[in-house]
């Protein structure tokens, strides 16, 4: 058997079970290898799948076309990789349920780069966002691959971060490597596709389905060296995430909230539980055991920045809660035009962020 062709059975299977995890395994244990379990005959597969399931599987087995498939990966310009490919991930390879094939686009890191996963809330507060951020862009600036799932909230601000640091990010989507989802972020897809990759186990077309996101999660994991959960409430996917990644041997870190806000039980129970206890990057470096030096301190970063004293002025008035312009300008005693001309500059500077609804913190905490 051909090289070419024996990589055909690998995506045959993940194109037929996409998601199934171990039970597609346990298909291709029972016939021994991929190509036998593909070329076997209903009535060998009931013995696996019974009757019913042995039927469906056959009926489906006889629409897939490979020409078709190679085509719509063409256009965008995508790539399936499978399991026995040098270039397939080696820690997602690891895990107990890796799937056989993986759609591709954009480019995957090195074998040698350290990768983290950031997850957390889908309705995050301003606060958890901008943690977010600040976290993966000083780690992508460290050289470390963010890995999230580009899902709204933290998710997204995890890919942002990143792209912010000049890093390198991965997206591991839970519908096909053609579906933007969520349609809002479109655009960031693509950032991510031009500065890192997008990895999906679902083939081109698939629509998202709820049952599609924790088979997306262990793949978050599996892919990772660690996961870092920024904010999550006592039933979130992100603590789905956290228990892929102890069942796959690897370090599980949370950033605490405040004991009163209900998007931070899941992240404290974490700690209290016996996941690292996260408040800033170094804290990061250090259980991901890497010797550098942290090259993005906050203070460092004041140091090299000329400011004026209306700005000065404004910096001192903001921390890491989130204030309304109108309260700046009560607060400094300055004129809005002064108050807007030196937020914008902040701004330029990268020591403040601004957020949704013209509200302003402290980009350094």
């Amino acid at each position: 058997m051909g090289i070419l062709e024996k990589r055909l059975y690998w995506v045959g299977w993940q194109t037929l079970l996409p998601g199934s995890g171990r039970r597609v395994w346990d298909i291709i244990n029972h016939f021994g290898s991929p190509a036998t379990a593909w070329q076997a005959s209903e009535k060998d597969l009931q013995e696996v799948l019974g009757n019913q399931g042995a039927r469906k599987l056959v009926q489906r087995r006889s629409t897939i076309k490979f020409d078709k498939l190679g085509k719509l990966l063409g256009e965008m310009n995508g790539k399936v990789i499978t399991i026995e490919d040098d270039n397939y991930p080696y820690l997602l390879k690891s895990i107990h349920d890796p799937p056989l094939a993986i759609f591709v686009r954009g480019n995957l890191p090195s074998i040698h780069d350290v990768c983290l996963a950031m997850v957390g809330s889908r309705k995050p507060s301003p606060n958890g966002l901008v943690i977010t951020e600040k976290l993966s862009s000083e780690l992508a600036m460290e050289g470390i691959t963010i890995v999230s799932g580009l899902a709204r909230g933290i998710d997204s601000a995890a890919h942002r971060g990143a792209l912010n640091g000049k890093g390198v990010t991965l997206a591991v989507l839970g519908c096909g490597p053609d579906v933007v989802y969520p349609r809002e972020n479109a655009r960031l897809m693509q950032q991510i596709i031009e500065k890192g990759a997008i990895i999906t186990e679902f083939p081109p077309g698939t629509l998202p389905q709820p049952w599609h996101f924790p088979s997306r999660n262990r793949i978050i994991s599996g892919l990772s060296n660690a996961v870092l959960v920024v904010e999550a409430a006592a039933k979130s996917g992100a603590l789905i995430t956290a228990d892929f990644a102890l069942e796959q041997g690897r370090e599980v870190m949370a950033v605490p909230g405040n004991i009163n806000n209900a998007k931070s039980m899941g992240t404290n129970k974490l700690i209290q539980q016996g996941a690292a206890l996260i408040i800033n990057t170094l804290d990061i470096l250090n259980e991901l055991g890497m010797k550098q030096k942290f090259s993005y301190q906050a203070e460092d970063r004041l140091k090299s920045v000329d400011l004026t004293d209306n700005e000065s002025k404004i910096l001192a008035l903001l921390s890491e809660m989130p204030i309304t312009l109108e309260k700046i300008i009560s607060l400094s005693m300055l004129a809005p035009k002064e108050v807007a001309v030196a937020l914008t500059l902040l701004e330029i500077k990268g020591l403040i962020k601004c957020l949704s609804g013209k509200m302003y913190i402290d980009a350094r905490l």
